[in-house]
């Protein structure tokens, strides 16, 4: 077994987005396998018998970048890790988030246990440590261009290995030489190749897709809901909804959101009371949800296939195969990543563009029943207006973040590195849109919920009903104008939180309602 409920073995186990993130938050741990470590050790060994013979192979004794023609002797080969680690620490802008700092090195940790890479037992146990015991370097979010690897936020990882940078460690920001007096530990001497190793990699851009993966996946989820909220809070049609219409078009994420919509709206009074009615269809932004919340979804699955393949790949350069062979490649190139990150960033604004335009729709008073601004009072009253602006405002600034960061490409070392990823730019930019679009989720909540007091006494379906009254636990119904920036605070933290999913696991569990139509395997495992 390469994954236990409580250890998880790097270099062998099958590491996803999900185990990464359980690593990282200490609900398993993980640990170097004896598998790997034979593995580490052997190819440690192939290192050294270079060093030994003298034959040049790139980064091991020989400069980097455009500097692989000049050859270091034997005695500089030490000294040269050690000064790659500080000359590509230039990284500037607001450090990192702590936990997408760990899961740099949970990832980079599992890439070199593959034992490719010709670094030591002794490197990758204190890099272990780091994680084992919270004590996360502090990383600076700009200056990597995603090729030849993440070398400036991994520079600045792995300072603290040498003596030198900064950590957070028992929640304050110290320099590794207090760490290491708190500690008792003693910086490491890094032998040939070790520091080429350790920044030589995908790692910066493949923490941020896990945090795209985790975030975006809760918003496709808490958007379906929302959405389906909104239908009865507008009495939308559920035949857009009916599988017989997605069988002849048969996108596996437009059949899955058609699904959920037509089970959480099933027994619900309210889609009940207009079976009749006069109108024959709704605006795109009610009928389409299948097509458009769909699309996203199959975006998301595209770029949590592709970051598992780079989550089990080695990521460095050169390649240590065998004694005979070693590779100097571009496996540290981000461009696969990058475009599918790209990609979910388009998937992630969308979801904000039509839920800002539900919101808008929900305001019009063109649903029967339903007021203008969704306030009986208004004139003296603005009602639900002012919200609308912002879900605007969020909605256009993520539109002018989607311009793909993997069209662009700047040549670095001297030429040497003549084409770029960008992915590194790409993550931190998709990562922004889909926090944008948690708040735009909240206030469609908001609104949806207004809308629906409306529909009383009529019930909703058993799980929307109990969303509802969750809702109404946190945020009162608003009969006059009130400071609204309250609302959306409790709004955003019940989407972070993710309530609202919470309450349709805990009430489809108690009614022994059947997950597998609401849920689907690809779009719930990562």
């Amino acid at each position: 077994m390469f994954t236990t409920s409580d250890h998880f073995l790097y270099g062998e186990g099958y590491l996803t987005a999900g185990l990464a993130i359980k690593i990282a938050r200490g609900k398993i741990k993980g640990i170097i396998s004896e598998a790997s470590r034979k593995n580490i050790v052997r190819s440690r060994q192939v290192v050294e018998n270079i060093v030994e013979k003298g034959h040049p192979v790139y980064g091991i004794n020989t400069g980097f970048g455009p500097l692989c023609t000049t050859k270091i002797s034997k005695e500089e080969t030490k000294i040269l890790q050690s000064n790659i680690l500080q000359s590509h620490s230039v990284g500037v802008g607001e450090p990192i988030d702590s936990e997408i700092a760990k899961l740099m090195m949970i990832l980079k940790l599992q890439s070199l246990s593959k034992g490719y890479s010709g670094i030591s037992e002794k490197t990758l146990d204190r890099i272990l440590w780091h994680i084992d015991n919270d004590a996360i370097p502090v990383v600076p979010s700009q200056g990597s261009v995603g090729a030849s690897g993440d070398l400036a936020p991994l520079s600045h990882l792995f300072l603290p290995l040498i003596g030198l940078g900064k950590v957070m460690y028992e929640k304050e920001m110290i320099s590794t030489a207090e760490l290491f007096k708190k500690t008792k530990l003693n910086p490491l001497d890094l032998g040939p190749k070790e520091g080429l190793a350790l920044i030589n990699g995908t790692q910066f851009i493949a923490a941020h897709a896990i945090k795209i993966i985790e975030k975006l996946h809760s918003c496709l989820s808490q958007a379906d809901i929302i959405g389906a909220m909104m239908i009865e809070g507008l009495q939308g049609s559920v035949k857009p909804f009916f599988r017989e219409l997605h069988q002849l078009r048969p996108f596996k994420g437009n059949i899955h959101v058609a699904s959920r919509v037509k089970s959480l709206l099933k027994g619900s009074e309210i889609m009940e009371d207009h079976i009749d009615c006069d109108r024959v269809q709704d605006p795109y932004s009610l009928r389409c949800i299948p097509q458009v919340h769909g699309a996203s979804r199959n975006a998301w699955l595209h770029l949590k296939e592709l970051l598992e393949v780079e989550l089990n790949s080695v990521t460095d350069n050169p390649i240590i195969i065998n004694e005979d062979l070693t590779i100097s490649g571009g496996s540290f190139h981000g461009q696969p990543l990058a475009m599918a990150i790209d990609y979910a960033c388009l998937a992630a604004s969308e979801l904000g563009n039509i839920s800002d335009r539900r919101i808008y729709l929900a305001l019009e008073g063109n649903s029967p029943g339903v007021p203008k601004l969704l306030m009986e009072n208004t004139g003296i009253n603005s009602g639900y207006m002012i919200l609308q602006y912002t879900t605007a405002a969020l909605a256009s600034e993520n539109k002018g973040l989607c311009f793909p960061s993997s069209a662009d490409s700047i040549p670095t070392s001297l030429g040497q590195e003549d084409h770029v990823s960008m992915g590194s730019i790409g993550g931190r930019k998709a990562l922004n849109v889909v926090e944008n679009l948690e708040k735009i989720l909240a206030i469609e909540l908001l609104t949806a919920a207004q809308a629906f007091e409306f529909r009383k006494p009529l019930k909703s379906g058993i799980i929307l009903d109990e969303i509802y009254k969750e809702v109404r636990t946190k945020v009162s119904f608003a009969k006059e104008d009130r400071v609204f920036a309250d609302d959306i605070e409790e709004g955003v933290k019940m989407i972070k939180e993710k309530t609202i999913i919470n309450i349709v696991n805990q009430v489809s569990e108690r009614e022994e309602l059947s997950l597998e139509t609401l849920f689907s395997k690809d779009f719930e495992v990562y």
